[in-house]
């Protein structure tokens, strides 16, 4: 099972995948970049609080060229867009559950805990143009 994805910054040196499911996942990446529509079938390790998978299990729902807002997630989950802001920057398995498609009412919001413009935010802009959502 996967336990964790991680992006790593440009110009990292990557490497062969190690084992079968590496290369599964590697191919299914491949496939996403080609086809923003593709859907990741993988065996994901469950981690996280009760409330945190509550968030991501929303989230796994919502389709790509489509967001949802952090307000939209917490009243089909009865919770607070707070808290489920939390829960998507604790997400072990971004790409795969995408966070990235929750957005804020006034803009494009955080990503992976990250409010200001930087790394990641470049990352959920990227993926969401990838979509067509932007």
């Amino acid at each position: 099972m996967i336990s964790k994805i991680d992006y790593l910054p440009l110009g990292s040196v990557g490497l062969s995948p190690g084992n079968a499911l590496a290369k599964v996942f590697e191919n299914q990446c491949a496939r996403y970049f080609i086809d923003a529509a593709f859907t990741f079938d993988l065996p994901l390790k469950p981690t996280g609080t009760a409330h945190q998978q509550k968030v991501w299990d929303a989230i796994s729902g919502i389709k790509a060229g489509n967001t949802a807002s952090y307000g939209e997630i917490a009243r089909g989950i009865q919770s607070g867009p707070r808290a489920v802001g939390w829960a998507c920057g604790a997400n072990p398995y971004p790409l795969v559950i995408p966070c990235h498609r929750v957005v804020s009412t006034q803009g494009i919001g955080g990503f992976m805990g990250e409010d200001n413009p930087g790394f990641y935010r470049q990352i959920k802009v990227w993926l969401l143009k990838h979509e067509g959502a932007i």
